[in-house]
């Protein structure tokens, strides 16, 4: 009875570990996801702006040069002449005003609030 305990302690402690570890590499596999959908957007809008010499702001352009947005995501492109912004929140996981990211051009740095 007392090795039946000491099992069930020892489970308690590891779920009590592991289950918040769980739920921190969640929220980072969102973020991820929100920037690797940045960063195949920001390559589709450089291979439009080759063919057309300017960014679009329409996701469907995107979409015609290979872009494939995840279900999870919704990525927000803004162009004009010479630059552009891929703007990208996750739609599931996070808190409100987190897990959005955006990509500018002009700076090459992707910028944002980590998902909460």
């Amino acid at each position: 009875m007392i090795e039946l305990l000491v099992n069930i302690a020892i489970i308690g402690i590891l779920a009590a570990i592991a289950i918040p570890q769980f739920a921190a590499y969640r929220r980072r596999g969102y973020d991820t996801d929100v920037k690797t959908n940045i960063k195949n957007a920001s390559i589709a809008e450089e291979s439009y702006f080759t063919d057309k010499e300017i960014y679009t702001s329409a996701p469907a352009d995107l979409a015609s040069w290979g872009f494939k947005q995840s279900p999870s995501v919704n990525i927000t492109p803004t162009g004009s002449q010479t630059t552009f912004i891929i703007s990208g929140a996750a739609t599931a996981g996070c808190s409100s005003n987190t897990g959005i990211w955006s990509f500018a051009n002009a700076t090459g740095i992707t910028t944002g609030v980590a998902c909460n």
